[in-house]
């Protein structure tokens, strides 16, 4: 803390004791509040409430009734799993706000009673006299009373990633014109940091009532919504349910009154319920989605939230913020001008010696150990290029500074150098500035003039660079009494990560338009938008614009726009909302306090896992763990995979169910015919479905084409009637093989067990082939087979070794009441068994002629 600071500190007696703890009772703490957590019994009626959940314990305890304790236990497991995704569910808000409280309320330093004490930042109060110095953050939004050189990284609030300066209070601004970033403003925002200089502020806000408490208020007022994959499971699982118990009971009064076996009548209705009900649906759901999320997590993305990861793969519209998403949120130089000739700084390129005193005298004007990111830059580059020369004092003393002002936007630091018997006084602000400084002729100001407006039209921000020499004399009041001479300019830039055009064309290839909403200058949007190879990259609007638009000027223009500039935190909600309003499926990304509750709205929220904030993560659906766009389109990729890959487990679901209702069902309407199937047979079946949806068509390969088409329509359900019809006539095709087989058996003679056995192995053989066939709905067989998934050959392999087993173990063949069939009759069987998948087959080629028969 300097004298100066000291001696202002001492004027000031702050609030008394008494006084605060007054404010205390009736303001409450300076944190923000908690989501009020769901009474766990109204969170437990929500999730018994759930098709699903109903499904799977009607299930569970229906095989623990059966005797199947192992079925049963799994399923009920898969109970205990959902509802701890709900119950996580519900927690997520009152997370994201514990972030934000947690952000802030840091310690601060007050003076209370005339004496300097700190305390925890909760105990700020309203009129409480703050003293801020560098590396401080701010505790509450306060209004600053006197400064020195003092500027603010408000990057958390406004995405603008350089620091603003701060002025002190006059009578002259206006009490509402409070909102953060703008330079020379003298107001300071909780959560935000002090980069530079010290100041002493009285606090205006507190707890909710802050910048950063309103974020709050607007993230609890966003309500997330449910996956239209999830709603349409659960509408399609409740009205196969209430189908399948329909028929269970048509099957007992049949089958008891036509043959007048009540018990054998009820288990011929449970099997029948058994084979309707797609107990699978929910299982695969969720083994698919966290699969999913696993190996998504392999490209360096966590999954916060399972069903993100299928909504991820129809996203249509992805939008991204600038800072620290797009580009580095690190300042480097970028391009320097010595006064006669330029040079583009890259990394390990020569760095000529008539560059060095540039550099040189950029660092002497700059803090030893800068906060500011300008600073830094520069700092790393006398550290890479003039480590150990004679352009490097780290052994002068610095014995005075003239601070930057709103008068003159530039900064001198005085160096004193004993063996030379001279001061050095280096300087560096806004480039006019040092013009005014160095007295420049309007011609070479001109001249100058046109550089900087090259550096600008490349997105650069330009400082200037000024030094003096003077004997050990008396040192002047203000910096306009040294004759400064003009050392170069310094073009410094945010780089754009290297992957992100690539990652930007990949996104165009798969359908996805990207936005990108930014708090900096329209300028140096569009050339950011310009680098990274954004379409209509120069039709921008800004913030003040977005603001005067209607909702339905918002939603017309949005269909084009793909730049936005000098947005704040609730206009990037507005855009989410918009892009909604359109029908499109919106990825946000996102890393600052400013992006939850954006993050939070958008369909998929995506945040930084590096640089982003507590309180973005826990607003997001999925965050980067390494902070690399390219992960998004790796995401992507996974996603529509995974959307594949799930409706195809869902095709052979019902594929493979027609033919096992069928069997259970065709035999009791006539009273001659002996049933096909018992429970038995059904467990056995679910023993290769379950493992055959779940493992096997997860762990298949994206389709070719997988990045190269639309994302899909999101007025088009994930499995409609269309898919439902197509994947039922499969199973059709199925079950009038089988019981063309059943049928024949009978008519030859065969015993009631031997036929039994012979249309068994034919349904196991159809299973196996029509699970080979659903692996595409493209490719033909062959191609199919020439696909490596080590899954197929465990499960199918599996089926094949238990089914010889059953048909040559005397125990087995009891259990399963059947006889023993003939090797020739088996393979007979197994060969019709996969006739049925030829029609399948010739549709595929029809309807993908040039996919299925070309490699």
């Amino acid at each position: 803390m300097t004298t100066k600071f000291n001696i202002r500190s001492e004027r000031i007696i702050g609030l008394t004791e008494e006084q605060v703890n007054k404010k205390l009772i009736s303001e409450g703490y300076n944190e923000l509040p908690s989501s009020k957590p769901k009474n766990f019994f109204a969170m437990a009626i929500g999730v018994v409430k759930e098709p699903m959940f109903l499904l799977l314990v009607a299930c569970g305890t229906l095989y623990l009734i059966l005797g199947d304790v192992r079925e049963g236990i799994m399923l009920m497991g898969f109970v205990v799993v959902i509802m701890g995704i709900e119950f996580y569910q519900e927690n997520k808000t009152e997370k994201a706000l514990d972030a934000l409280k947690d952000l802030a309320s840091p310690r601060a330093l007050v003076i209370r009673d005339g004496i300097e004490k700190r305390i925890a930042g909760k105990q700020v109060v309203t009129e409480d006299i703050v003293i801020l110095q560098e590396g401080d953050r701010v505790p509450a939004d306060a209004v600053v009373l006197y400064s020195v050189n003092l500027s603010a990284d408000e990057s958390l609030l406004t995405g603008e990633p350089i620091p603003v300066r701060k002025a002190e209070w006059n009578e002259n601004y206006h009490k509402d014109c409070t909102s953060p970033g703008g330079d020379d403003l003298p107001f300071v925002y909780s959560g935000s940091m002090i980069v530079q200089g010290n100041g002493i502020v009285r606090v205006t806000a507190t707890a909710s009532n802050t910048e950063l408490g309103k974020i709050g208020k607007a993230m609890e007022s966003i309500v997330e919504e449910p996956t239209r994959l999830k709603s349409e499971m659960g509408s399609l699982v409740k009205k196969l349910a209430f189908i399948g118990i329909g028929l269970c009971v048509v099957v007992i009064a049949i089958y008891t009154y036509t043959r007048g076996d009540l018990l054998k009548g009820f288990l011929a209705g449970i099997t029948l319920a058994m084979a309707m009900l797609p107990e699978e649906f929910p299982v695969v759901l969720t083994v698919f989605l966290a699969l999913g999320a696993w190996r998504i997590s392999k490209r360096n993305v966590l999954t916060r939230r399972a069903s993100a990861v299928e909504t991820l793969g129809s996203a249509t519209v992805l939008c991204t913020d600038k800072t620290g998403t797009l580009t580095k949120n690190i300042m480097t130089v970028a391009r320097l001008y010595n006064g006669k000739e330029f040079i583009e700084v890259k990394k390990d390129s020569v760095f000529p010696e008539e560059f060095h005193e540039l550099i040189e005298f950029g660092i002497l004007s700059s803090q030893a150990n800068p906060f500011d990111p300008m600073e830094k830059a520069i700092t790393i580059v006398g550290e890479q290029y003039l480590k150990d020369t004679e352009h490097i004092h780290a052994n002068w003393e610095m014995i005075k500074e003239y601070p930057l002002s709103k008068d003159l936007l530039a900064m001198s630091r005085v160096f004193r150098d004993e063996e030379a018997k001279i001061q050095t006084i280096a300087a560096k602000g806004a480039p006019e500035a040092i013009f005014d400084l160095c007295h420049l002729p309007e011609n070479q100001i001109t001249e100058l003039e046109a550089v900087i407006e090259s550096f600008a039209s490349n997105g650069l921000r330009v400082l200037g660079v000024a030094k003096e020499t003077i004997d050990f004399t008396y040192l002047p009041e203000g910096q306009h009494d040294f004759n400064f001479e003009f050392v170069g300019l310094i073009g410094l830039s945010d780089p754009i990560r290297e992957n992100i055009p690539a990652a930007i064309s990949e996104c165009y290839k798969a359908g996805i338009r990207v936005i990108m909403i930014t708090g900096d200058y329209p300028v140096t949007a569009i050339n950011i938008a310009k680098e990274i190879g954004l379409k209509n990259y120069d039709s921008v609007i800004t913030g003040p614009q977005l603001h005067a638009m209607s909702e339905e000027e918002l939603d017309d223009k949005i269909k084009e726009v793909n730049v936005f500039a000098r947005v704040v935190p609730e206009q990037k909600l507005k855009i989410v909302n918009a892009l909604k309003r359109n029908n499109e499926i919106v990825a946000m990304t996102g890393d600052g306090v400013n992006d939850a509750p954006a993050l939070k709205a958008a369909h998929i929220g995506i945040a930084m896992g590096e640089k982003g904030t507590d309180v973005a993560r826990e607003a997001s659906s999925l965050v980067l763990m390494d902070d690399n766009f390219a992960s998004i389109v790796g995401s992507v990729r996974m996603g529509r995979r995974i959307f594949d890959n799930l409706q195809k487990a869902l095709g052979y679901i019902f594929a493979i169910h027609v033919p096992i209702a069928g069997l259970s069902l065709l035999p009791v309407f006539y009273a001659h015919l002996p049933l096909i199937l018992w429970p038995v047979h059904i467990v056995f079946l679910e023993l290769i479905i379950d493992p055959a949806c779940s493992i096997v068509f997860e762990a298949e390969k994206e389709e070719k084409n997988v990045m190269n088409r639309p994302p899909r329509n999101n007025n088009e359900p994930f499995f409609g009637a269309k898919k439902i019809l197509l994947s039922c006539t499969q199973g059709v095709g199925i079950l009038i093989i089988v019981y063309s087989v059943y049928l024949l058996g009978l008519k030859y003679g065969y015993s009631e067990r031997e036929v039994r056995a012979l249309a068994f192995t034919t349904l196991i053989a159809s299973n196996i082939a029509v699970i080979l066939s659903n692996r595409s709905w493209t490719r033909n067989i062959f191609q199919i087979l020439a696909t490596s998934n080590k899954t197929v050959k465990w499960v199918a392999g599996g089926a094949a070794f238990f089914l010889a087993l059953i048909l040559n173990v005397p125990f087995l063949l009891n259990l399963f009441q059947f006889d023993k069939i003939s090797f020739n009759k088996a393979i007979v069987c197994i060969a019709v068994g996969f006739l049925s998948i030829a029609w399948f087959e010739i549709y595929k080629m029809i309807k993908h002629p040039n996919k299925s028969w070309s490699r």
